[in-house]
């Protein structure tokens, strides 16, 4: 009869078979009630899986974060049941849980309208309160196949057709509805209280332009409806701050059909892009990288040495010339091996850091591209340390160090980590994963910082780190990267020469801090709703005079600041000067200098913040100073 341990250390007993809904209720009826599922020796169940030896048990509620999962993966079964109810000629595909919600496509005759949205979200609720409990059935796979057709529900059954035939088939039954799903899933419909459907999209089945083009309706799903109402509120900012809409006002880029997926950088975007650039490349050079640069485009031949070829060849562009084939290259790594291999080095020369802002080019879907933050054409902040294997440790060590730095520079406070380990199919020993993955955890035990595993996550060739920074609305963007590779060195036959004057093949790190230039723009305009820090505005400081009597006096100012190593302009137009304030606070421009003709006999200036903040009246030398103390703090908060 089963013992059970539970998180606390304690252990209850009992004299037979026991469910998951049964040891919560014997831990306590409050938890009986709050059970959305079980961990059952790390893995999560449903809470009528019934434990017939000892075991490890932790009841899973919606405080959480896999309880809030269960959740929103409940609520796509609740939503595709609805969506039956009202359409029964719709037929359900997949359903997946996303970030803050869940989503599930449909097939059906006819778009649905922002009323069917409407009433499907009122036959979920109906459903919910109906309270109906939800109940795992296996079934074989060629009668689950029968089933779904006899339903149908033709794509259900070409999922499972692929199933292998030995393997049961997991569905869930709520009422009349039944539904293909491993799980597990909440107990019943009555603990799916908070939910909204968002909107309908377009999906090509198994995201596929090939297949037929589906419907997709989006929904989140919370525990508490304060929580929800904060993300919609959330949401609404971010609608505000989007980077696509901003680019537009603030004259900073634009994309066009021309050229998918590519952007045309404006003065005022390219003036950022500079500041970045210019900081990046300074950091670097501290940090002893040495910049390179490497063809756009390579024979074939090379990228299916790299492997490239085999695990990539779907997302590269190709061209022909002289009856030779090229690739565009999607990434820099094989090129930074043939500068690395144009001379045998020694291990004295290494560690070897290779840094390149590197234009690369990928064939994403038409359908994922996003503005800034997901295109065809983009420039990384690559580099790759070349590095025994003893280096590895101090190498990732270094490089945390300068990601810190970088991230706190651009504003940003928290960083989340990852830490991805070995896949089932990999190159190299168990013993080089071993080394590698344990150098990997000693670097961010070193710096003391807190990580989730990621088992089974890491690349084919090595284990990986991923750097995710938090935005001011409380969103996630993974960045940097640091992932460790046995293969490429080796495939393209890198080596050095080591203490013993034996031939080795080096340790690659590829490394990036901010990923793609044009989505960390992307990022820092929606982080800082246009308004940029004061070192990466593209115009800093604009100065106005209020009428034609200071226009002379107006532009020496302007001129002085430019003088001075700042981005100024000056605004002379015949207008009202109430007009030029409103016009450059929509431009968010961190500076207005307001003379008129009494900062002109004293040959000061009147100065405003974007916020509308009043500074008063100071000589163009305080002022200038002013700047100089904020530049140099870059995105960093200002100290007390």
């Amino acid at each position: 009869m089963p013992d059970i341990r539970l998180p606390d250390g304690s252990v209850k007993k009992f004299d037979r078979p026991v469910t998951v809904a049964e040891i919560a209720q014997a831990i306590g009826p409050g938890l009986a009630r709050a059970a959305l599922a079980g961990r059952v020796n790390g893995k999560l169940v449903d809470t009528s899986r019934r434990i017939e030896s000892d075991a490890e048990v932790a009841i899973i509620t919606d405080k959480d974060s896999a309880g809030l999962e269960l959740l929103r993966h409940s609520t796509a079964h609740l939503l595709a049941h609805a969506v039956k109810e009202l359409f029964p000629d719709a037929q359900v595909t997949i359903g997946p849980v996303i970030e803050d919600g869940f989503y599930y496509d449909f097939a059906f005759k006819r778009p649905f309208t922002p009323d069917d949205l409407a009433a499907i979200e009122k036959r979920m609720q109906e459903i919910a309160r109906r309270d109906i409990q939800l109940v795992r059935e296996l079934m074989p796979r060629d009668e689950a196949v029968r089933f779904f057709k006899g339903q149908g529900e033709h794509y259900k059954a070409e999922i499972i057709a692929a199933i292998p035939e030995a393997e049961a088939i997991s569905l869930y039954r709520q009422d009349n509805f039944i539904d293909l799903c491993r799980g597990p899933h909440v107990p019943s419909t009555g603990k799916l209280r908070v939910f909204k459907l968002m909107r309908v999209a377009g999906a090509y089945w198994r995201g596929d332009s090939k297949n037929e083009m589906l419907q997709r309706i989006y929904g989140t799903a919370w525990a508490k409806k304060e929580d929800q109402d904060a993300y919609l509120r959330r949401l609404e900012e971010a609608e505000k701050r989007d980077h696509r809409k901003l680019g537009r006002q603030l004259e900073l880029f634009h994309t066009q059909d021309e050229a998918p997926g590519m952007v045309f950088w404006h003065p005022k975007g390219w003036a950022i892009w500079q500041r970045i650039e210019q900081y990046m490349r300074r950091v670097l050079e501290e940090s002893g990288y040495l910049e390179v640069r490497a063809p756009q485009v390579l024979d074939v031949s090379l990228w299916k040495r790299s492997g490239h070829w085999d695990n990539f060849r779907e997302n590269m562009f190709f061209t022909e010339s002289e009856s030779r084939d090229y690739a565009v290259k999607p990434m820099n790594c094989p090129g930074h091996v043939q500068i690395f291999n144009q001379r045998l080095k020694s291990y004295r020369e290494l560690p070897l850091r290779l840094a390149e802002f590197g234009s690369c080019h990928r064939n994403e879907p038409s359908g994922a591209l996003h503005g800034l933050m997901r295109v065809r054409s983009f420039t990384q902040d690559d580099a790759h340390i070349f590095c025994t294997e003893a280096q590895v440790e101090p190498e990732v060590i270094g490089f945390i160090d300068l990601l810190q730095r970088v991230y706190a520079d651009f504003g940003f406070e928290e960083i989340l980590v990852k830490l991805s380990t070995r896949p089932a199919k990999r190159v190299g020993t168990d013993e080089q994963w071993d080394r590698s993955e344990a150098a990997l955890k000693m670097a961010l035990d070193h710096k003391g910082l807190a990580y989730d595993l990621q088992p089974g996550e890491g690349a084919f060739y090595g284990p990986k780190i991923e750097f995710s920074l938090k935005d001011s609305l409380g969103r996630v963007w993974q960045c940097g990267t640091m992932q460790l590779d046995f293969s490429m060195p080796e495939r393209l036959g890198a080596e050095y020469v080591g203490e013993d004057n034996a031939r080795h093949a080096p340790v690659m790190l590829h490394r990036a801090v901010l990923g793609s230039f044009e989505r960390f723009i992307g990022i820092l305009i929606e982080h800082y709703a246009g308004a940029m820090p004061l070192w990466l505005a593209p115009v800093q400081v604009v100065v106005m005079n209020i009428t034609a009597h200071q226009a002379e006096y107006a532009q020496g100012v302007a001129n002085e600041l430019k003088r001075a190593g700042l981005r100024a302009a000056a605004d002379l137009r015949n207008e009202k000067i109430s007009y030029k304030i409103r016009e450059h606070s929509l431009q968010k421009l961190p500076y207005q200098v307001i003379v008129g003709d009494k900062e002109k006999a004293a040959q000061q200036v009147a100065v405003r913040t974007r916020k509308g903040e009043d500074l008063g009246q100071m000589s163009l030398a305080d002022f200038v100073s002013r700047l100089r103390a904020e530049e140099v703090r870059l995105g960093r908060a200002a100290q007390d």
